[in-house]
């Protein structure tokens, strides 16, 4: 019997579905024999529902992430709802976010819910968790924290947007009786508590139902510089009892930063040291990885090794990938440690935080700390990010692009009036059929990339992405990481027929490009029809590309 890796070497006699060809500029393919590239797509492989979760995001009170970014007042000149950015609430409800994390990030473990609550003139300013890094000339907002966004606000812009709020408790720097009673405050019934009376005092009687909360964060560092065995402690103190009201409370562990697989071993054999039913307790472990260091290998030094955010070379572009594609190897690495203790499975990963991260200086808004320039590179990137979490539907429970606006990696920029949609952006527009969807397994095969890494050869590969079935629709998501070459691809469905297709596409001739208040749409899909002619599918995918197709099944 012939085996998979012979059949795609062989080609693509006797197979069954339809030819689609790609009405593009990019000289396509007119028939099968012309692919040097190819996706086969597996129905009777399915690895497990995407959760939509996964296309989650965070936000963070660091620098114009929350002011500016996303709260402009209710007097505010700027459209908005309640003072929330209007803009930013349309486009995000375009992209179907499912859940946003609050307040943080470093800025959590230094945040008390309690100034963020009551009439919006009696809440205290208190200084920044960031404000060291701010300049002089930043808004005072920026550096003294004034609490106009709480967990009102916030929980107030999730139901706008229609996502779920993800909240991040403050344990190095608050008692545990602090967590329960923030529970209490967004979850109690009406007229229950005299919590539940305060909040329905600013104007929300029914509770929040608040159901994703972190246990800290980063804990390992800012979040409070435990080990784990230090942290471990402090989460079965802080998770030991949390008033329900009925709802199940999903608690996330700070979990270990990128391949530290000690603080994930080392977590759990203190977490179970009271047994293994403090398993049920854990809803999720924390997984961090920023790709940020594009010195070749020259140092690991933090600072120096970063690159820069629009001026690099096509080395730079595929480094950053390389570094962005550990996400998959710490994804299986941690799920392992976590079935040495966890036979059935029950705790997830939760990439709360991921992107590239790069030196300062292409801020849209100068002197916004963190904030950098997305272009072409980041949302073949971000492609590529989330074409990993769909590959990996029974692990990853949710994930969290750091940050949603005028920050790292975002999907939006925006100052005063002004606002844009990032490459990032509208990744997350071109991927957002897969949520919900049944991953399938998908083989792709293309030609290996090679390219000079200061006189060593280098490669990478060609072409990789994921696949979803909701229904009668498919939905495939690839990159190409070529800078320069085309890949024509042949897409073979095994076990389904395909009625009509579509495609839609992220591309520049400049893999520099990007959006900019000026210039908004440098960089946004475009669509290609493509046209039935029987056989196979056939479609072509311009370099430096993110190509999301939708097939309809008979």
């Amino acid at each position: 019997m012939i085996n998979r890796r012979d059949f795609l070497q062989q080609g693509t006699k006797g197979a069954a579905g339809l030819l689609l060809i790609s009405k593009s500029p990019w000289a396509p393919a007119t028939d099968s024999r012309a692919a040097d590239s190819r996706i086969e797509v597996l129905f009777d492989e399915p690895l497990g529902t995407i959760s939509p979760n996964i296309y989650g995001h965070f936000v963070e009170n660091l620098s114009g992430v929350l002011y500016d970014g996303i709260w402009v007042g209710e007097k505010s000149s700027v459209a908005n709802v309640d003072g929330l950015r209007k803009s930013l609430i349309e486009h995000m409800r375009r992209i179907k976010a499912a859940v946003i994390r609050f307040p943080g990030g470093c800025f959590a473990d230094s945040y008390d819910w309690r100034d963020g609550i009551g009439p919006a003139e009696r809440r205290p300013r208190r200084t920044n968790f960031w404000a060291m890094g701010e300049s002089e000339k930043a808004p005072a907002s920026h550096r003294y924290d004034p609490n106009a966004v709480g967990t009102n606000e916030f929980v107030h812009f999730c139901k706008l947007i229609g996502a779920e709020p993800y909240l991040a408790a403050n344990v190095r720097s608050l008692p545990a009786s602090a967590f329960q009673q923030w529970v209490e405050y967004c979850n109690s019934p009406a007229g229950s508590t005299t919590l539940a009376d305060m909040r329905a005092a600013a104007g929300y009687p029914d509770p929040f139902r608040v159901k994703y909360w972190g246990v800290g964060n980063e804990s390992w560092g800012c979040g409070g510089e435990f080990t784990a065995q230090e942290y471990a402690v402090e989460f079965r103190r802080y998770s030991t009892w949390l008033p329900t009201y009925g709802d199940n409370l999903n608690l996330i562990a700070s979990g270990p930063n990128t391949d530290d697989w000690s603080w994930t071993r080392d977590f759990l054999v203190e977490a179970l040291r009271k047994g293994p039913g403090e398993l049920r307790r854990i809803f999720g472990m924390a997984l961090h990885h920023y790709a940020w260091n594009l010195s070749r290998g020259k140092t690991q030094e933090w600072v120096a090794g970063k690159g820069e955010a629009l001026k690099f070379d096509a080395v730079d572009w595929y480094e950053l990938l390389r570094e962005g594609e550990r996400m998959e190897g710490l994804i299986t690495g941690h799920w392992q440690v976590l079935s040495e203790f966890d036979h059935q499975h029950r705790v997830k990963l939760v990439v709360d935080e991921w992107g590239p991260w790069y030196r300062p200086g292409s801020e849209a808004t100068p002197g916004d700390q963190l904030e950098q320039m997305p272009t072409l590179r980041d949302a073949v990137f971000s492609g590529m990010t989330l074409d990993i979490f769909n590959r990996h539907p029974e692990k990853v429970a949710m994930a969290n692009c750091a940050q949603l606006i005028n920050c790292l990696n975002s999907l939006y920029l925006a100052h005063e009036d002004k606002f844009v949609v990032t490459p990032v952006g509208h990744v997350f527009d071109l991927y957002a059929s897969h949520q919900g969807g049944q991953s399938l397994r998908a083989i792709f095969s293309a030609p290996s990339l090679h390219y000079d890494r200061d006189g060593q050869a280098a490669s990478y590969w060609g072409l990789k992405g994921s696949a979803s079935l909701r229904d009668k629709s498919l939905t495939i998501t690839a990159v190409n990481p070529s800078t320069t070459e085309p890949r024509t691809v042949e897409i073979a469905l095994r076990g389904a027929t395909a009625k009509e297709a579509s495609m839609r596409f992220l591309s520049n001739a400049d893999i520099h490009a990007h959006n900019t208040f000026e210039q908004h749409d440098v960089v946004v899909p475009q669509t290609k029809p493509l046209t039935m002619s029987g056989g196979s599918l056939v479609v072509e995918f311009p370099p430096a590309s993110v190509v999301a197709l939708n097939i309809q099944l008979s």
